[in-house]
């Protein structure tokens, strides 16, 4: 398949996507997802691709017949007090990816970490071989590491999205920065190059901010969002799904959305 074959799994006819990462599971426990599976079948209708790690990928081929499957070349943990700091390490190669039939990879890019110039160099030979082989790659740009949302502000996540695309991204996930509005987003996501999905961060445990988040993300030209623990931690996975693709998809206004959780 070629790039934009693989692209169309996750974009639909509108351009956008709902984009459901389940890859937490090398990185932190993982309450709400012990049977992956039945979690992506239980959301399937309203989420139009997956991140995973491979043995997810190997594990649940069945279920994610039919969506878009991104394959999550690197690892990344949050730090931990005496721990060294390591950022993102590459795991996974395109032949991983075309192994396991995903549609496209994943992996972190950390613009001002310690291992930034280690992490580039990772994100490039990615880059590299998606375009060898017709994989996009979807490159994670944000500041210092994970967890950080205090440096997610708008002059770093605008920052991190065009070194993200320049570096040759087909897509850019990132975070909506914390002093952002619909205004200066929309700044970001003109200067990118390339498409741009929100991710979700951190279980908020509160419906309404998700989905005003969403709302003004897509308001400001996002191309869609990849929203992870604020699906599967929730305790209606599926309602919360399908209030996320009423938003992307219907353009739903928020109180409309709400209604659906």
């Amino acid at each position: 398949m070629s790039k934009t074959d693989n692209l169309g799994r996750f974009f639909k006819e509108d351009g956008k996507t709902v984009i459901l990462p389940i890859d937490h599971g090398t990185v932190m426990p993982v309450p709400g997802m012990a049977k992956p599976g039945e979690l992506i079948a239980s959301v399937r209708e309203s989420v139009d691709g997956f991140v995973v790690n491979l043995g997810v990928a190997e594990a649940c081929r069945e279920e994610l017949t039919g969506k878009g499957v991104c394959l999550r070349t690197d690892g990344y943990k949050p730090t931990y007090p005496g721990n060294p700091d390591d950022g993102s390490y590459r795991l996974f190669t395109a032949d991983d990816a075309e192994s396991v039939g995903a549609h496209a990879m994943m992996n972190m890019c950390y613009l001002h970490h310690p291992r930034e110039s280690d992490n580039f160099r990772e994100c490039a030979a990615v880059i590299s071989e998606g375009r060898e082989a017709g994989i996009p790659v979807i490159l994670e740009a944000l500041p210092f590491n994970i967890g950080r949302p205090d440096d997610y502000t708008v002059e770093n996540i605008g920052f991190a999205t065009r070194l993200a695309a320049e570096l040759g991204a087909d897509v850019v996930k990132t975070a909506f920065p914390i002093d952002g509005d619909v205004e200066s987003f929309k700044t970001i996501v003109d200067a990118a190059l390339v498409p741009i999905v929100v991710l979700g961060g951190a279980a908020m445990g509160e419906d309404a901010a998700l989905l005003k988040m969403v709302k003004d993300s897509m308001d400001a030209g996002a191309s869609g969002i990849a929203v992870g623990r604020n699906v599967w931690q929730h305790e209606n996975p599926a309602a919360v799904a399908a209030a996320l693709n009423a938003i992307v998809h219907d353009e739903a206004s928020v109180d409309a959305a709400l209604k659906l959780v």
